[in-house]
């Protein structure tokens, strides 16, 4: 087949697993094509089944705000015109499956029918989407998509509830590349360059925005390392890093903090972990605590939206209630003081993540593809 994919192309969960399934999709010999305003972050490889084509938006005084729906629908028309494009699969129900849908009505004038699934991630319904001003728009764009897909149950619940949609959501989660996270594959993996052999190691990536409560990631941190020696790994950049630089040096542990950045070795500093911190206020699926599970590293975490199905409370980790600082304190002393406990907890969260391996994954979406070109057909 060939398949354009629309995504967003930064560090976040929607673009990396989009990437990924697009990388996937090639090596299963399909054409992929990737439409979006930059080269995707993961897209390190471009070969002669992995193309992409970038959006640009043109500057008019008259805009205040450039319009890139419309650029990227021109583009998308373009696109299929050129490369015989068969589906598209778009991330996101806003701007993309409200970009695809014109895209899709202006190709309908020249007799070309171009099929869109469209893939929800959580952002575009809880945040977004549910904001009154948007919400018509994302309700039409789902409607109007030939398939849906959600990356967990409490998505798809979530979805049903915020909007009236008519068409059925498919449960496909995100999916995790597990050879990229062979604990064995690192021969550099060295803890004496984090720590001391006396610390453990904790872990917290994301794109520190406020949603993800990363003060509360501070907190537990701060209360382990008054129990026992440790260090915390602070992966990503966002709006509230300086505040939790701040935060740290008011705490008097900065020096036992290591603050990363944007980072391409996310794997390589999972290796090292010990824990990994994930309180976020709302999870549609998780894919950052799956990461951190398929590096055998157990998960502290939030017990909202789409983590449960993910992190299994007592065995890969545990969930508390959003702000329960307390709790995931006691949690995550209780795995960390012992030894045994520690090797078996991390043992049950590389178990539990061979259940989202990607060879597993992506050919439910290869089946949807399938599906949704023998529907058009018969239209």
């Amino acid at each position: 087949m060939k398949i354009a994919i629309v995504c967003y192309p930064t560090f976040g969960g929607s673009g990396v697993v989009a990437t990924e399934l697009g990388l996937e999709l090639s090596k299963r010999g399909h054409e992929i094509h990737f439409i979006t305003y930059n080269q995707p972050v993961r897209l390190e490889l471009i070969s002669h089944n992995v193309h992409y084509h970038e959006v640009n938006v043109p500057e008019y005084p008259l805009f205040h705000y450039q319009p890139y729906e419309l650029a990227l629908s021109s583009k998308l028309v373009d696109m299929v015109k050129l490369h015989g494009i068969e589906i598209l699969h778009v991330h996101y129900a806003i701007p993309h499956a409200y970009a695809a849908y014109m895209a899709k009505k202006m190709l309908q004038e020249e007799d070309i029918y171009l099929p869109i699934v469209t893939t929800l991630h959580g952002t575009d319904i809880t945040l977004v989407g549910s904001h009154p001003f948007y919400k018509p728009a994302v309700t039409f764009s789902i409607n109007k998509s030939d398939a849906v897909t959600a990356v967990s149950q409490s998505l798809k619940d979530d979805t049903l509830r915020l909007f009236d949609i008519k068409n059925d959501i498919h449960v496909v989660p995100n999916f995790i590349d597990l050879e990229k996270h062979n604990l064995h594959g690192f021969k550099d993996c060295q803890r004496g360059m984090m720590a001391q052999d006396d610390e453990k190691i904790i872990t917290h990536i994301s794109n520190l925005r406020p949603v993800k409560r990363v003060q509360d990631v501070i907190s537990v941190f701060y209360n382990i390392q008054k129990e026992m020696p440790a260090k915390l790994m602070f992966i990503g950049e966002g709006p509230e890093k300086e505040k939790v630089e701040l935060r740290c040096q008011e705490l008097g542990i900065l020096d036992k903090v290591v603050f990363f950045g944007k980072s391409n070795e996310i794997d390589k500093i999972l290796c090292f972990s010990d824990l990994f911190l994930l309180p976020s206020l709302t999870e549609s699926f998780g894919l950052a605590a799956l990461e951190a599970m398929a590096s055998g590293v157990p998960v502290i975490s939030s017990n909202t939206g789409g983590i449960p199905e993910v992190n299994i409370h007592g065995e890969s980790g545990f969930l508390s209630p959003v702000g329960d600082i307390e709790d995931m304190t006691k949690n995550a002393l209780y795995i960390l003081k012992d030894e045994k406990r520690l090797k078996t907890f991390k043992n049950n969260a590389r178990k539990q993540s061979l259940n989202f391996d990607l060879h597993a994954i992506v050919p439910k979406y290869e089946a949807i593809y399938e599906d949704t070109l023998a529907k058009c057909l018969v239209l």
